[in-house]
């Protein structure tokens, strides 16, 4: 009582567009007040009204996020449904700031504050041995998709079955694994490794049954690998990623796309395969090149932009944080790029991928994504400030036929007709958006070099 629960659910509910349930207000509107239920009928009949309406609720077939009152799991059958159907967290509050807020209400089990202290300390190892604890909305989204933020002094709590390791990383950042050590095999970097035979090489190397999981150690490219390999090794391993550049830390290691490359463009094979842990420990980030942070930060811009949210301002940790559960939440709202909102992530990705292909691929991803967003907030009418001051990204050098033949075979286009993620403004954006091609043509020309 008291924790927070329906503010936070509320908000989770929104960043994720699911039905928002609280199920206390649930039983209120079928049995009346439950002080008054308490007083006229007890605690234990209250109970089974409770039993009863949580498991309506986690059986029905569209997901919600449920707000469930702090005594839902003290019921057996409540803990088997959820651990059946839902991803359960506990929101770890202060006993003191709890009382605060529940003390002048008329909640039944909050009369005194000696009874409700003791309350609380009787169910917490309960909650602890149940569910995942959470603070507040961004710990709730991150854990809902395993993404744990760790600092360099953090026990490793994973047994890996195998590693895959950008040989650079492994060299500057070695890993402190549990023995018996799992066997690694190293990649080497760049976008070179994102390819059939590299994939075909980790299938023949590697020598570990079904319970993996696989560790991908490394950048977007080595988690992209990785995980197409542990999805399709054995039809399928459980894997873990644990990104070492901001583009991975931010974007790419979140989601569960995972691919390679192929001649003809970028990740044309892959799967959804999300892996059960994301270990981001932003330390590593100090050996990054300044080019590959300037990359990652196109990425935060482009997030800051979707949730309105100035995410560049912030420091290091909590900038990756705010980065990452955003991204969280959205994938959770469409996580098989079923509904069209993921694809909203693609803000300014339009254009940076027929910058990339004309280039064949020699501009840098974050580059071409920066431009990307230049032309995005120009169609936008929107300041391109942030992007010209933070990320400076130069024209590209690349044949302007070349990039409008490319943007024109986008995987989001529709019959022939190139589809865009714009904004309304900071946080609103809209998918899909159609223009007369010669406008939108000649954003993309003012993004290359004369």
């Amino acid at each position: 009582m008291g924790a927070g629960k329906t503010t936070i659910g509320k908000k989770v509910a929104r960043l994720t567009e699911r039905p928002f349930f609280d199920l206390d207000e649930e039983i209120e509107k079928r049995h009346g007040p439950i002080a008054k239920f308490f007083e006229e009928r007890g605690e234990a009949e209250f109970r089974g009204i409770e039993e009863e309406a949580a498991r309506e609720f986690l059986r029905g077939h569209e997901p919600h996020v449920i707000a469930l009152g702090g005594g839902a799991v003290i019921s057996v059958e409540t803990r088997a449904e959820l651990g059946r159907r839902a991803f359960t967290v506990w929101i770890d509050v202060d006993v003191g700031h709890a009382w605060a807020r529940v003390r002048e209400t008329n909640r039944p089990l909050a009369q005194d504050e000696v009874s409700f202290r003791n309350l609380f300390q009787d169910r917490q190892e309960l909650y602890r041995e149940f569910g995942m604890p959470a603070r507040d909305v961004e710990d709730v989204l991150l854990a809902a998709l395993g993404i744990s933020l760790v600092a360099a002094s953090d026990e490793v709590t994973f047994r890996p079955g195998a590693v895959v390791a950008d040989e650079n990383v492994l060299r500057l950042h070695p890993l402190d694994l549990p023995s018996p050590a799992p066997s690694i095999h190293p990649v080497a970097p760049g976008k070179s490794a994102k390819s059939l035979e590299m994939a075909g090489r980790l299938w023949d190397d590697l020598s570990i049954d079904r319970s993996g999981p696989l560790l991908a150690y490394g950048g977007g490219t080595t988690t992209d690998l990785a995980g197409f390999v542990a999805a399709t090794y054995l039809r399928g391993l459980p894997w873990i990623a644990q990104p070492t550049t901001l583009v991975g830390q931010v974007d790419a290691a979140i989601g569960g796309k995972t691919g390679i490359d192929l001649e003809k463009g970028k990740n044309l094979v892959g799967s959804f395969h999300y892996p059960e842990l994301v270990v981001i420990d932003s330390s590593v980030l100090a050996t990054l090149p300044k080019h590959e942070r300037r990359n990652g930060m196109a990425e935060v811009v482009k997030t800051g932009l979707l949730s309105g949210r100035p995410a560049w301002e912030l420091a290091e940790r909590e900038m990756i944080r705010a980065c990452a559960a955003f991204k969280a939440a959205v994938c959770i709202s469409d996580p098989y790029e079923q509904t069209g909102r993921r694809s909203i992530l693609n803000l300014g990705h339009t254009f940076a991928h027929a910058l990339e292909a004309a280039s064949d691929y020699e501009l840098a991803h974050g580059e071409a994504v920066a431009l990307g967003l230049l032309a995005a907030l120009r169609l936008s009418g929107m300041e391109t400030d942030v992007v010209e001051e933070l990320l400076r990204p130069e024209p590209a050098r690349v044949d302007p036929e070349r990039a409008w033949a490319a943007m024109q075979r986008d995987k989001k286009a529709l019959a022939g007709r190139i589809r865009l993620v714009l904004l309304e403004g900071p946080g609103k954006p809209v998918f899909p958006v159609e223009l007369p091609d010669a406008e939108v043509r000649r954003e993309l020309e003012r993004l290359i070099a004369k």
